[in-house]
């Protein structure tokens, strides 16, 4: 893979570049397709082959069998006992285990899908990032609205300040600009920490490749070395890659379950 194929896999395009050939997207319906937008339908259609059956398996009543099976259940189980339950409450949690499981495998599997070669990172574009950032804000938003009110859910915004009724409201005031600023400067930073850390990891890929390219013309024995030294590099910094990309899809929805909790049980 050579240092332009590693940088296109945090642009999105309208084609896919594979060697000797490259696969140009159509346009359906009037509305141009882009490599991103397919590889997110192929971490969709992931999802939906591997939990379908899963689903209906643990409908059934059947016992899991299988390090496959018994993997991705696993998975299930710690996101709902590990990261669900205790920010959001026993009580709530389980209501919010959908968006919270849909969310960190699809994150999971676009990243994943960044590994591959030829594919792409969608993550590694602050328009999915954001998306996703952005479900959980409405998400969280929906959920303050729908259990106290609009006007509830910004007074539980801000704490009881127990002041004299004098000191009482400038200091609301100012508490209540902070936390609703604080609100969106939240969701924005969620968006950017799973967008910068996919996207730092390729660029620094690509430049570890691109060390083999410049020393090309050089002597061989530098070159050589250059060489040897940036695959291994290369190797380590993708095994690696392949721990961040469960790292960041577990934060979000971590974050996220956080966030949401917040929102269920203000100060």
């Amino acid at each position: 893979m050579d240092l332009d194929e590693l940088a296109r896999h945090i642009t999105d395009t309208t084609e896919f570049h594979f060697p000797g050939f490259t696969w140009h997207l159509p346009r359906v319906f009037g509305f141009q397709l882009t490599r991103f937008m397919v590889l997110e339908l192929v971490a969709g259609a992931i999802m939906l082959m591997i939990f379908i059956p899963l689903g209906r398996r643990i409908r059934s009543g059947a016992a899991p069998r299988g390090l496959f099976w018994n993997l991705f259940e696993a998975v299930l189980m710690f996101i709902r006992d590990e990261v669900a339950r205790p920010t959001i409450g026993r009580h709530d949690a389980d209501r919010f285990l959908p968006f919270l499981w849909n969310a960190f495998f699809f994150i999971l599997f676009c990243n994943l899908l960044g590994i591959l070669p030829w594919a792409g990172s969608p993550t590694g574009a602050l328009t999915v990032t954001a998306a996703m950032a952005g479900v959980t804000f409405a998400t969280v938003l929906a959920t303050g609205i729908f259990k106290f009110g609009p006007l509830g859910y910004l007074k539980n915004l801000v704490p009881k300040l127990g002041l004299p009724l004098p000191w009482s409201i400038p200091l609301w005031l100012g508490v209540f600009f902070i936390e609703v600023v604080g609100l969106g400067i939240r969701h924005t930073v969620l968006a950017v920490r799973l967008l910068a850390n996919m996207f730092a990891g390729h660029m620094v890929l690509a430049v570890i490749v691109s060390f083999i390219a410049a020393t090309a013309k050089l002597a061989i024995m530098l070159w050589l070395g250059v060489t040897v030294t940036s695959v291994l590099a290369a190797a380590a910094l993708t095994l690696l890659e392949l721990f961040v990309a469960f790292l960041q899809a577990y934060i979000f929805a971590f974050l996220s379950a956080l966030f949401i909790g917040m929102a269920v049980h203000p100060h």
